[in-house]
């Protein structure tokens, strides 16, 4: 069988957007502005920013029969992303409630809706397409029946973003080469798989993710870049200095990133630093997928 480049099997939702000065406190109200609904979820993200990086990528995953599914395919169209593998559902579009405070920094809430329908029986009807995959892509915003199915038919190399950090069976996450997570959902994967790290240090995380069985370890760092671990090394990786506007999407900007340079033949730590880039130039515009650059866009540079 021929493969098929990245194949995401991941959530899609539709965004909806309010700004506001600073977060809320617990039973707070604020003032805020936007309310605009821009497509998102982590799986289609991941598929965009991958796609528009120039790789063959194929999504598999599901939207309701509502107003939301038209807005939250959008960009996954224009990018290119071949969507035969998304079904629609007669639930509702995943939906995720995002706020971003002044200085870019934001929290979410996700509504899975039509995602959670992508399980282990949905995953099964593409097994074609996942045997073929040249490198498959997995989130954490399916059930994890799907996402155990997805592992085991996978024909090529598996990368997996444990976001969120839902529970999955230990046999599956372990074959992910290599795991990538933040410092925070890194401890996590940890917790899950029975593990207390000496301390929170990236490079003590990485150690221990390498040592409880993955064959390699992104960890990424938000403005201090990354950690890229393999049982030989681990290297850091900068990232550019920029004004963050808003970091809705920029870890998902990474990894599309990422997977579409593993695509192109390039090792972890060339993949890590031009994703390093794509995603500090994500951080620099509004939303998640509308703020990813293609490859005509001048990325920002490391200096220093």
């Amino acid at each position: 069988m021929s493969m098929s480049g990245v194949v995401v099997v991941g959530s899609i939702n539709a965004d909806l957007v309010v700004r506001v000065h600073r977060h809320p406190h617990p039973g707070e109200t604020l003032m805020g502005s936007g309310g605009n609904i821009t497509p998102g979820g982590k799986g289609a993200n991941q598929a965009v920013a991958a796609a528009l990086q120039g790789a063959e990528v194929t999504m598999i995953g599901a939207v309701g029969s509502d107003a939301y599914a038209g807005p939250s395919t959008e960009l996954l169209h224009s990018a290119g992303v071949n969507m035969t593998g998304v079904a629609t559902t007669a639930t509702t579009t995943g939906l995720a409630v995002i706020t971003v405070s002044k200085d870019g920094e934001n929290s979410i809430i996700v509504v899975p809706g039509a995602n959670a329908t992508v399980d282990e029986s949905y995953v099964r009807t593409h097994a074609d397409t996942l045997v073929g995959a040249d490198i498959l892509l997995l989130q954490g915003e399916i059930p994890a029946s799907g996402f155990a199915a997805a592992t085991e038919l996978c024909g090529g190399r598996l990368v997996v973003n444990l976001a969120p950090v839902i529970e999955v069976p230990r046999e599956a996450l372990l074959k992910a080469d290599p795991i990538m997570a933040n410092e925070h959902e890194a401890g996590l994967i940890l917790e899950q798989l029975g593990i207390t790290p000496e301390s929170g240090e990236p490079q003590v995380l990485a150690q221990s993710l390498l040592d409880a069985g993955f064959a390699s370890v992104v960890l990424t760092l938000g403005a201090h870049g990354a950690l890229v671990g393999t049982p030989a090394e681990l290297v850091e990786i900068p990232t550019p200095k920029i004004e963050a506007v808003d970091t809705t999407g920029a870890g998902d900007a990474f990894a599309g990133a990422f997977v579409a340079k593993l695509l192109e033949g390039e090792d972890m730590i060339a993949a890590a630093q031009h994703a390093a880039r794509v995603g500090a130039y994500a951080a620099t515009g509004h939303g998640a997928q509308a703020s990813y650059p293609d490859t005509t866009a001048q990325l920002p540079e490391v200096r220093g």
